[in-house]
């Protein structure tokens, strides 16, 4: 049961000629626990793709910290890379995350050889079929011989998410993980993600500037503004009966689609 805590995390940034510098991520704590889905939600330059770096230890906090299992977050050798295993992430755009030159089996295959999961030839084209067919890319053999530039923006992104998996991750950090994505074919991979949180057991970071979404794909909302959380609490509470006023205002711009069919069907 691995849990994944930010307590009291601060980002500052240097700038030159600026002496304070830029504080991205101001005092931020949160808790990711499995089987659970909490979203990020906030405008562009709130401090949200921050939080995302910091969480896979791209960036250094300025103070607090970042504990998996109650115990502080190694950042080099072996430490390091049993808490990639456990901690993943999936981007925002699944093309520039994908290298063009090597086909879909290169790009799962390697997570595989690399945190042991799969070593033989066989072993990894087994490996490589089943993660193709848990994010619904059948029939695999087909899919797995494609390089990136052949597949549609929604296969991509499953293709990326597949190869999130390969490591058997516990937590799954979804930055924007479809507003790359056709609106035809967003429904389908937020869906796809919440099953596989179900089937796999997954704490998941849903990073969003879509509070829609977010109430609908969440078990809890923290809203980010600023670099802060200024509300946090259940996806229904926070969207239904908001605080803070930052929040008010994002759910008043989020599509309500109930009072869209309302006025389709007045007379």
């Amino acid at each position: 049961m691995t849990t994944l805590e930010f307590r009291n995390v601060s980002k500052r940034y240097r700038l030159r000629g600026v002496k304070e510098g830029l504080l991205a991520v101001d005092d931020v704590s949160f808790r990711l626990e499995p089987g659970k889905t909490v979203a990020l939600v906030g405008q562009s330059g709130s401090g949200k793709s921050t939080i995302a770096k910091l969480l896979l230890q791209l960036e250094r906090p300025t103070s607090g910290q970042i504990l998996l299992d109650d115990k502080p977050v190694e950042r080099r050798g072996r430490g390091l890379r049993s808490y990639r295993s456990e901690v993943q992430m999936v981007f925002q755009d699944p093309f520039a995350s994908l290298n063009p030159y090597h086909d879909i089996a290169h790009h799962l295959a390697r997570p595989l050889r690399l945190h042991g999961h799969a070593q033989s030839a066989a072993e990894v084209e087994q490996a490589v079929h089943e993660l193709l067919t848990r994010v619904r890319l059948t029939p695999p053999g087909e899919y797995a011989e494609k390089r990136p530039h052949e597949l549609s923006g929604g296969q991509r992104q499953r293709v990326a998410i597949a190869r999130a998996l390969a490591p058997r991750p516990s937590i799954l950090i979804a930055d924007e993980p479809v507003s790359m994505l056709d609106v035809s074919i967003r429904l389908g991979v937020l869906n796809l993600l919440a099953l596989l949180q179900r089937q796999e057991n997954l704490g998941v970071l849903y990073i969003t500037h879509d509070l829609a979404t977010a109430r609908h794909f969440s078990d809890e909302i923290l809203v980010m503004y600023k670099g802060r959380i200024v509300e946090h609490g259940p996806a229904d509470e926070v969207i239904l009966n908001p605080q803070h006023e930052y929040t008010r205002r994002l759910a008043a711009a989020a599509p309500n689609p109930e009072e869209r069919l309302k006025h389709l069907a007045r007379p």
